[in-house]
């Protein structure tokens, strides 16, 4: 087995510019290989982890009738004595945070311009909102006792072109279904980094929310963070109750989870793409060597060499060029992938949806099971490209190759 390995390494050597290209087409596509896993890898991870952070949490616990998506705030939708029920939540120990949140839909009128907006009553004091209170870049965050002030997007202030100090006027939906309407002042503005929460959310204290709405000492739901992910199920079967449901972060982001399926499967296509095309080098480099040998090839079979070695002989070459690709492929991979780990690609505003948010840059995330089965795949691939100009050559009869080496 060494010897058809030290014959392999010498005929690759014979033309080393072009194993060399054959190694680097081989590198080249598994590096790329890596930085698109890595990239899908990021992209999902990141919209997970953000929309955890802003506005799902690891759990949320509401009323058995209340319905997300239409932002319902009748009371009989609503969780009441929510500071109560938030106190309870935060006393089992893998609670990091627990609090009440009310979502209200609402216009914002500055002027002639207006947006609609979500509008999102939070407790300023909690540590579940030091996603906002951290990415403050202008004004004062709110405090609790605040009945006139609230907290806008970066996107949604350059828009309306509002600072801290201006006044605006909100109209929100109640609970008896009018719409209230009232003058606020901008306190601060901030921004997550995801343009496509930034651009549609503000904030006020949940007592002026929940009096603007009509929804005096009630919630939408209680937003729970915890200190590790892995403990959601457990901690979703302790807040099992008649009162109310409980959702697990899994549950109120199958969209995410779906996209991600979606996104893996077409993934694979591009992978067999960029390989087969890969693997289109390596085949016309061992035929062009099978052709270039053939009297070499008639001379082996004369003195004895078995088909089955001279079979082996070229699968050995195709084997070196592989593990040479490989190597190759892995350290360019890895220090592009380290790049965009560190640094990120941005996007900007990619039009996320409530559903699905995705920050304004995208940082790359390599799992080892990913780069060790991409690194086997070109592995195997190699390996069958090269079967085809190994078997040209073990089947070639001695008399016709000696002939047509002539």
């Amino acid at each position: 087995m060494i010897q058809l390995f030290k014959m392999a390494l010498r005929d690759l050597g014979r033309n080393r510019r072009r194993s060399f290209f054959s190694s680097l087409a081989l590198a080249i596509g598994l590096a790329l290989l890596l930085l698109m896993a890595s990239f899908i890898n990021g992209e999902m991870s990141g919209a997970m982890d953000a929309t955890i952070r802003l506005q799902s949490g690891h759990l949320q616990v509401r009323a058995e009738s209340y319905d997300m998506n239409k932002t319902s705030l009748k009371w009989e939708d609503l969780v009441a004595n929510p500071d109560q029920v938030a106190a309870q939540v935060a006393t089992l120990a893998p609670v990091k945070a627990a609090s009440p949140r009310l979502f209200a839909s609402g216009i914002i009128s500055v002027g002639d311009e207006s947006a609609g907006v979500r509008v999102f009553g939070i407790d300023p004091a909690s540590e579940a909102n030091a996603p906002y209170r951290d990415g403050l870049i202008s004004g004062d965050f709110l405090i609790p006792s605040d009945r006139q002030g609230v907290l806008i997007g970066e996107p949604l202030a350059k828009k309306l072109d509002l600072k801290p100090g201006d006044q605006i006027n909100i109209s929100v939906n109640t609970s008896n279904g009018d719409v209230d309407e009232q003058l606020f002042f901008v306190r601060g503005i901030y921004t997550t980094e995801t343009s496509g929460f930034d651009k549609s959310t503000i904030f006020m204290p949940l007592a002026k929310a929940q009096t603007i709405t009509q929804t005096e000492n009630h919630a939408s739901t209680i937003f729970v963070l915890l200190k590790d992910t892995q403990q959601t199920g457990a901690v979703a079967s302790a807040l099992r109750s008649s009162n109310y449901k409980v959702l697990t972060w899994m549950q109120m982001n199958e969209v995410i989870v779906q996209f991600e399926d979606l996104a893996n499967s077409y993934m694979v296509i591009f992978y067999l793409i960029i390989l087969g095309i890969t693997a289109t080098v390596i085949i016309n480099t061992l035929i062009m060597a099978v052709f270039e040998r053939t009297r070499e090839i008639g001379i082996l079979s004369a003195i004895g060499m078995k088909s089955r070695r001279i079979l082996a002989m070229f699968l050995a070459e195709s084997t070196l060029l592989a593990v040479g690709g490989i190597i190759m492929g892995l350290i360019l991979g890895l220090l592009v992938t380290a790049y965009f780990e560190r640094y990120g690609f941005h996007i900007g505003d990619y039009g996320t949806t409530a559903d699905l948010l995705i920050g304004n840059t995208i940082y790359a995330k390599l799992r080892m099971d990913d780069t060790v089965n991409l690194s086997v795949l070109a592995l195997i691939v190699t390996l069958l490209a090269g079967l085809y100009p190994a078997v040209l050559a073990s089947r070639m009869e001695p008399v016709d190759a000696l002939r047509a080496g002539q």
